[in-house]
């Protein structure tokens, strides 16, 4: 796994479940369903527009899909407590973000 010195996936398209666990382990994350939505979407998210989706963006698409009121900011850095972008771009195999969340 060939990763940068933050433990971020050097290349995205390499990426695949086993990687994610493993860095999800190094995170101290156990993943549920809720943590592999929010994944595939800003993997997605990435693949498609080659930038990553704001909160705002992630917590909209969320409850339209799967119309949950439970996905807001708060249950994101629940599930990512070292910020919901930030550690799951990590976990997606995606580059560092350079934004605040």
């Amino acid at each position: 796994m060939n990763i940068d010195s933050k433990g971020y996936l050097l290349n995205y398209k390499k990426w695949d479940f086993n990687i994610a666990n493993r860095i999800a382990v190094k995170e101290s994350l156990i993943l549920n369903t809720d943590h592999w939505k929010i994944i595939f979407f800003i993997r997605q998210f990435y693949c498609e527009y080659h930038i990553f989706p704001s909160l705002r963006i992630i917590i909209h698409n969320m409850k339209k899909k799967y119309s949950k009121k439970k996905f807001n900011s708060q249950y994101l850095f629940l599930l990512f407590p070292k910020g919901p972008l930030k550690q799951a771009s990590k976990i997606a195999g995606l580059p560092r973000p350079n934004i605040c969340l």
